[in-house]
């Protein structure tokens, strides 16, 4: 950090690109002529899918709109932008459909910048190398990783850290557009390079990568700014509706972690036991004591998905009491019913029922075991090795369950109500997460950057 320099502003646009903010929060935003203007474009919330069919999770049009006030208002008034995790998940696909956009809009609004291109594409036989010498990390709950589940899956990246934004960045890219990244890394890593304190800047990128999600009220389309000093940083709203408080700060600090004290990431963890949250004049949050301790070995988090079939679903609903009274009963002896057509006609697949007004949200894991609705929704869901074996299972399982005829039934007119016809609905392909497992970073770097005169 210069003498000049005693303070780095960071105009966070939106929790995720694509999810849209009020232009008049972005444009205060602005009026705070902040050092930075940052989104994360993605996350692996949605699930594997989107990785494995290598589409965004969000509307093209949303992330249009949204990046065309980032890169006009960032390219002309000088203002770096950074987008991290591009297309929502950030394979190559996904970096392709990104870029492709941002030179639409580039030619609209006649736009002339450096633009750089940072892929997090991990060739499988350098993963496979560290794989046979032991070196690949499940992370928990997560079973080891096999060559078989290394082959077997498509698209794996890895959480690039702060280094490869700098080097864009140092290269002159007044634009730096990255695949899958360590959300974090895309606000620390231009205040990092010039000085700042990296653990302030990382734990501040961790707020505001989700913007005003860390507000009261919350929103993920609305915009939030950082503010970094020198021994700490402060968060501001930028809507008069929403104030940051210590309580809403330090409950998304702990936002998809496990360990309140100790955040894990590329190279390093945030060590919080010394932090502190305090509350300043306008609804301002200034947080101090983020430390950032690098680990002995340099480690990324991998993420692969591998293709497990096709689906089909069927959306129903019942409020015949004697039916939701009876309901594990009846999906029971329908499932019975169903697997032995399945053996008798080869079919090769599976079903599973998602009974919402009971156990729809949480499965298994719910707590309250009494039904308390007069209604249910039911979801039943087909996955087969083909489109037609997904379509044929959901056909024989809506069937069955609708003239099922269980004990104490009155009407046999059906049992089921459709709101929707057809019925069924194909949902397409099916993936899982076959990596989700950490892998040191020696020798040369896997994300290459890319530069580009737009």
């Amino acid at each position: 950090m210069t003498s000049r320099e005693k303070e780095f502003r960071v105009l966070s646009a939106t929790a995720i690109l694509g999810y849209g903010f009020p232009e008049k929060s972005f444009r205060a935003g602005l009026a705070r002529k902040p050092h930075l203007i940052g989104a994360d474009a993605g996350s692996t919330d949605p699930g594997p899918y989107y990785l494995g069919a290598g589409k965004a999770f969000t509307n093209r049009s949303g992330v249009k709109r949204d990046l065309r006030f980032m890169l006009r208002e960032g390219v002309r008034r000088g203002i770096p932008v950074v987008i991290g995790t591009a297309g929502g998940s950030g394979a190559r696909p996904h970096v392709d459909w990104c870029e492709a956009i941002i030179r639409e809009i580039a030619r609209e609004e006649k736009l002339t910048f450096t633009l750089g291109i940072i892929y997090a594409d991990i060739p499988k036989e350098r993963i496979r190398k560290h794989l046979r010498k032991g070196e690949i990390v499940p992370l928990a709950y997560v079973p080891p990783l096999t060559e078989k589940m290394l082959d077997d899956s498509l698209h794996i990246v890895a959480q690039m850290g702060v280094e490869p934004i700098q080097e864009a960045l140092r290269r002159g890219c007044q634009v730096v557009l990255a695949g899958r990244c360590y959300d974090p890394a895309v606000f620390a890593a231009l205040p990092v390079m010039r000085g700042f304190d990296e653990g302030l800047a990382l734990h501040m990128g961790k707020i505001l990568e989700c913007a005003a999600i860390a507000a009261t009220p919350g929103s993920g389309a609305d915009c939030a700014l950082g503010v970094l000093r020198g021994d700490s940083f402060i968060l501001e709203t930028l809507n008069p509706a929403r104030t940051f408080t210590p309580e809403s700060t330090a409950a998304h600090t702990l936002y998809e972690k496990t360990d309140p004290y100790h955040l894990p990431g590329p190279g390093g963890e945030l060590d919080l036991t010394a932090c502190t949250f305090t509350a300043l004049p306008g609804g301002r949050v200034e947080v101090r004591g983020s430390r950032h301790v690098p680990t002995p070995e340099y480690y990324v988090k991998l993420e692969g998905v591998r293709r497990t079939g096709f689906r089909t679903i069927s959306v129903a609903g019942t409020r015949d009491p004697i039916m939701i009274k009876e309901i594990d009963a009846i999906l029971e002896a329908v499932t019975g019913q169903v697997r032995d057509i399945l053996k008798a006609e080869k079919i090769d697949g599976r079903i599973q029922f998602h009974v919402y007004g009971k156990d729809g949200v949480m499965g298994p894991l719910e707590p309250e075991t009494k039904i308390r609705s007069h209604e249910l929704g039911i979801v039943i869901e087909a996955v087969g090795s083909t489109p037609e074996a997904a379509d044929s299972l959901c056909s024989i399982t809506r069937s069955t369950l609708l003239h099922y005829g269980y004990p104490g039934r009155i009407s046999t007119a059906g049992n089921l109500a459709f709101p929707f016809s057809p019925s069924d609905v194909r949902m397409g392909e099916t993936f899982e997460f076959s990596v989700y497992h950490l892998m040191p970073l020696t020798g040369r770097t896997p994300f290459p950057v890319k530069v580009v005169t737009i």
